[in-house]
């Protein structure tokens, strides 16, 4: 009889090359374990010691004559490029940079130090100068010094006039005696937005940004923008996007808003926004541009957008108006926000609340006041930055407003206003403290109406200009101050349903876009 020979069960499937099997172990894996067996361990005598090394642990011993294997790539010129090339390139790229809508995309893979002039980054030379030995030792030379005069007359001559010329007060480094006369101390309300905490924020705001979003106020777009931070953006953060949005633009005429935009986007991408939960103007367009620029980065997961700006512009009105419900505390003062904060918009668009900053810019007090940037109820002498109210906003305003008629003087307007509303202290005396802070209030809020003339465009009449603009003013002067009541009770409204036929079709686009 033959041997029987036991069957055994079919083993896994074979695999073939580039195709996976549920069991064993593929082709690649077994080369690299291999590898590791045959090659991966040094051989070792019976005391421990390296006989011969591993595949990749091998040396040459002292003295022997090693080899570089030549490589014909040494001799090939890969990366030539001629003069006309190359400035072609240097100007194309420079008109690309500063194009505020084109965008640099592989900045890596460009060689963009050879837009940077050489003149600016290379280092003085000082032996080229002025040698060592000339300079210093026994053969040193002196120099005469340069003198704007020819003879010792006319250098008597500029001193006499000097003396005749000369002003004490002018003079910084004239030692003064103590008259005991000091400037008055400045409130420290007025330092509110300037802290260290504040500029941290900011800092930290923009470096986790890849957008920034600056928001400024529509009645005073450049009072309240921040020449600094566009400059350090420009220089230290050149791969960060800067996006302009006018908020409020409900509160001033159709067609200064427009020329605004206009100037404005000469330098930045700049959109008007009315910030509401109901109402809003804006949110498709600034949207779509957030978009945009997601799909200039798809190496990355998330997009941060960053909202920065002075106090009391709208910047976390305006992340509420694009989420299309109360995401953000908002209030119609300054110091609502108190530190940045994470807002999911979509699912690769986060937006970054900012806290308000003051930036040094010289203003005085009542700039500082009528830019909204302090709490009214916080000063201490409210009535002396009303003459600046009534300077700016037209006297028909004021009246419709107060119901009011004529009045000589700011004293006289804040008696007649505290008589009429019914504020008065003991005796009948008017309370002016508390109607200039009501005044103040008003203008804070936009119920006094009022915005800064735009830059007149060439070639176009400044009596027509003045004739349009007093048209529009009349025209939206009631339509200002019914608006923002309705804004502000919209901010109000911690129970404002959010839109859901709104926030369905972006999460659809969202999902378009993936």
């Amino acid at each position: 009889m033959g041997k029987s020979v036991r069957q055994s069960k079919p083993g896994p499937l074979s695999k073939r090359d580039g195709e996976s099997q549920p069991f064993g172990r593929s082709k690649a894996t077994s080369r690299r374990l291999r590898m590791y067996r045959d090659a991966g361990k040094p051989v070792r005598n019976r005391k421990g010691k390296v006989v011969e090394g591993a595949e990749y642990q091998k040396w040459t011993a002292p003295g022997t004559v090693a080899r570089v294997e030549p490589n014909r790539k040494w001799f090939g010129n890969t990366r030539v490029v001629t003069q006309q090339a190359l400035q072609t390139f240097q100007d194309e790229m420079g008109k690309v940079k500063a194009d505020p809508y084109r965008v640099v995309m592989k900045r890596s893979k460009l060689p963009v130090s050879l837009l940077q002039e050489k003149a600016k980054h290379v280092r003085s030379h000082l032996l080229e100068t002025e040698r060592f030995d000339q300079t210093f030792g026994k053969k040193s030379r002196r120099k005469r010094p340069t003198l704007k005069v020819g003879d010792v007359a006319e250098l008597a001559q500029t001193v006499v006039d000097r003396e005749e010329n000369y002003a004490s007060d002018d003079d910084r480094d004239l030692a003064r005696g103590d008259t005991s006369v000091r400037p008055e101390a400045a409130e420290c309300v007025f330092n509110k937005g300037q802290s260290k905490r504040i500029w941290n924020e900011l800092y930290k705001v923009v470096d986790a940004s890849d957008v920034v979003i600056q928001v400024l106020d529509a009645r005073d777009p450049m009072g309240t923008r921040s020449k600094r931070i566009e400059q350090y953006l420009s220089k230290e953060k050149a791969h960060k996007h800067l996006i302009f949005v006018l908020n409020k633009c409900d509160l001033c005429p159709t067609w200064a808003t427009r020329r605004w935009v206009a100037v404005l986007s000469a330098e930045r991408p700049t959109l008007a926004f009315h910030a509401s939960l109901t109402n809003s103007f804006g949110k498709g367009a600034l949207i779509s541009l957030l978009r945009q620029f997601s799909k200039l980065h798809p190496e990355k997961k998330q997009v941060s957008v960053g909202f920065i700006g002075y106090p009391n512009v709208g910047k976390s009105s305006v992340i509420n108006a694009l989420r299309a419900k109360k995401v953000c505390n908002v209030a119609p003062i300054a110091g609502e926000t108190k530190v940045w904060q994470y807002i999911t918009l979509m699912r690769r668009i986060f937006l970054i609340d900012c806290p308000g900053v003051v930036y040094p810019s010289g203003d005085s007090q009542t700039d500082i006041v009528l830019k909204g940037v302090v709490r009214i109820e916080n000063i201490q002498n409210p009535e002396d930055h009303i003459s600046a109210v009534l300077e700016r906003v037209k006297a028909e305003y004021v009246q419709q407003m107060y119901g009011l008629q004529k009045w000589t003087t700011t004293l006289d307007f804040l008696e007649r206003l505290a008589q009429k509303s019914g504020r008065l202290l003991k005796g009948g005396e008017p309370d002016i403290s508390q109607v200039a802070r009501m005044v103040l209030n008003d203008w804070q809020r936009g119920k006094l109406p009022y915005f800064s003339l735009p830059p007149k465009a060439e070639g176009e009449d400044e009596g027509a200009t003045a004739k349009t603009a007093e048209g529009d003013a009349d025209e939206n002067a009631d339509e200002a101050a019914g608006e923002e009541d309705e804004a502000d009770g919209s901010e109000n409204d911690d129970g404002m349903d959010e839109d859901e036929d709104d926030e369905d079709g972006d999460e659809d686009d969202e999902e378009d876009m993936e």
